[in-house]
């Protein structure tokens, strides 16, 4: 099943030493197993993004020796710092038998909601944004996670699937999801349908 919580880890890097990058973070947790930790490359070429499951917000702290490796050995291929965030487990429209998807691609799709329309929006998502979701034979995987600590916080969906990401993506560019996407923006959404952010990622094997 989902994991309860994720840590994302996200590093912009230089384009021409995206592979070097890949590599090198792989290189520092080359036993764990998929379904633990996971390292994704994005498409636009400018950045890695890894997942790691943890059993507890206790956890975090074992992870700090991890984290000062990954900063000095990523050092000289990175553009920026580490953006993390701990995010916590909601519900899942299209679960995964794992803790992660295992699927090649994943997108990661950020909302940022009112509180005092948070509970609304629950509800609303249901009836239309899942509601697409499980209606889509090509989205293999669609969790909702909501962010524990983040510097970019809210509704954070992590969705897996295995065709070609413009596939894919047709469910999404539909007018009835352009009318779902305004609707969001117009009641839930903070600072608008602006608020909206999505990224796809390809999977670096092992």
């Amino acid at each position: 099943m989902s994991a309860s919580l994720i840590v994302t880890s996200e590093l912009s890097v230089k384009p021409d030493r995206v592979d070097e990058a890949a590599a090198t973070w792989l290189s520092l947790h080359a036993d764990a197993p998929a379904h633990e930790r996971a390292l994704f490359r994005g498409l636009d070429g400018t950045s890695l993004l890894e997942f790691t499951v943890l059993p507890s917000v206790a956890d975090v702290e074992a992870l700090r020796t991890d984290w000062q490796r990954q900063f000095d050995q990523l050092a000289p291929f990175a553009e920026g710092d580490f953006a993390r965030e701990l995010l916590e487990f909601i519900e899942a429209p299209k679960p995964t038998d794992l803790a992660l998807p295992q699927t090649r691609y994943v997108q990661m799709r950020h909302v940022e909601v009112k509180p005092g329309q948070y509970q609304a929006y629950r509800a609303w998502r249901e009836e239309t944004i899942f509601d697409v979701v499980r209606g889509h034979d090509d989205a293999a995987v669609f969790l909702a996670y909501h962010s524990l600590l983040s510097s970019a916080p809210g509704v954070m969906f992590v969705s897996g699937f295995d065709c070609p990401p413009e596939q894919y993506n047709t469910a999404f560019t539909s007018p009835r999801y352009q009318e779902i996407v305004q609707q969001a923006g117009d009641r839930y959404i903070t600072g608008g349908d602006r608020g909206l952010y999505t990224k796809f990622y390809e999977r670096v094997e092992k």
